[in-house]
């Protein structure tokens, strides 16, 4: 009938710059056909502008094998990066 796309919602909770590990990734992301490591990749290379060294939760919306990031931070990962940024400062 109609062409519809699957969506799928994937969260995970990492460390900002750093590259999470494939190992985590496959079990998720694995069934879904995409490569683990480029993915790991991927979510550390849009982390490290602004939350380096913090732990936040990064949202991959799939649709069609297309992988979005989205970071969903906590109200505590918010504090340290404004405290981080306002030590820099002084």
């Amino acid at each position: 009938m109609g062409n519809r796309t699957k969506r799928v919602l994937i969260t995970v909770k990492t460390k900002g710059g750093v590259a999470t590990p494939a190992s985590v990734l496959a079990q998720k992301i694995g069934p879904l056909g995409l490569a683990p490591k480029k993915i790991g990749e991927d979510i550390a290379r849009t982390t490290k502008k602004h939350w380096d060294g913090i732990i936040v939760r990064v949202c991959l919306i799939i649709i069609k094998r297309d992988v979005t990031i989205k970071i969903i931070p906590s109200a505590a990962s918010l504090i340290k990066r404004e405290l981080y940024r306002y030590s820099k400062v002084i």
